[in-house]
């Protein structure tokens, strides 16, 4: 597996015109996190460093093709005092796989605030490195992020709503120390944002073994944050239905802040054979 500061370095080509990294991978499609995260980049490198991203909201149109770099198009669509648009299309075989728009802010406005709290939840340390707990098969898999520390709170640890159809918790970070580039962190986020998500969908049926992929990927930043220290993804999936999962997720760091928010639907499709990775290419 790459190191992320790898993963997430764009070559400028031309003028917004960028290109991402391919990197070796078990995986039979690009991981939809490096694709997004690409992006994210992408754009950022358009932006004067005042702006921060606060918004994006991301299709993931065709599987990606992990053993070449994808080309990312970067359109400067609105350029303000306060607020900068860019909307990037992700490029590979001259067929655009991904498109995403992308909001940046300035941090010197002012207003009212107020967050959810966190939910009450045992300290990472507490729970067993997601690495530990999988077989030999999956292990193989989750290969893709061992540079990732994922610790899922069990459903017995957890206080649930029974107004909500699915939950899950799950404590992430990356595992080495990174830069102190804000712009990095929220690159690294963004990838890591995809990961575990959409399994939340699956918590109401653990016998079912859908075929999946992200179709859709919406994230919000509001408190700064660093991905290298401990972050609570509070995850539920409030509908699923006609092979389509919908799930939504907040992200808070270990002091309680509400540092980001995603939501994403998926594709969850059963009543196919399914190929012998899940991951692997689908038409949709």
């Amino acid at each position: 597996m790459a190191a992320i500061e790898d993963i997430l370095q764009v070559e400028q080509i031309e003028t917004d015109i960028y290109r991402g990294g391919a990197f070796p991978s078990h995986l039979q499609r690009t991981f939809g996190g490096q694709v997004a995260g690409q992006a994210l980049m992408s754009a950022t490198r358009t932006v004067d460093a005042d702006h921060y991203v606060h918004s994006l909201h991301g299709y993931f149109l065709r599987p990606g093709d992990p053993d070449i770099p994808a080309v990312f198009l970067v359109d400067r669509i609105r350029d303000g005092r306060s607020f900068v648009t860019r909307r990037v299309t992700g490029i590979q075989h001259g067929e655009a796989i991904f498109t995403m728009s992308a909001s940046f802010h300035v941090r010197t406005d002012q207003g009212y605030e107020h967050q959810d709290r966190m939910p009450p939840v045992p300290e990472p340390e507490e729970l067993t490195d997601r690495l530990d707990e999988l077989g030999e098969e999956e292990r193989a898999v989750f290969k893709e992020w061992r540079n990732f520390d994922l610790r899922i709170v069990p459903p017995e640890k957890m206080v649930t709503s029974p107004y909500l159809a699915a939950q899950q918790r799950v404590w992430f970070r990356y595992r080495h120390p990174l830069p102190d580039d804000t712009v990095f962190h929220v690159g690294t986020l963004a990838y890591m944002s995809d990961m575990t998500l959409l399994g939340s969908s699956r918590v109401p049926h653990p016998e079912s073994n859908p075929q999946v992929a992200s179709l859709d990927h919406a994230m919000w930043f509001m408190r700064p944050f660093r991905a290298d220290d401990w972050l609570l993804y509070d995850q539920t999936s409030p509908s699923a239905d006609g092979g389509r999962a919908l799930t939504q997720g907040r992200i808070f760091d270990r002091q309680g802040r509400m540092v980001a928010a995603v939501t994403q639907e998926g594709l969850a499709r059963t009543g196919r054979q399914m190929p012998e990775d899940q991951h692997a290419r689908t038409d949709r």
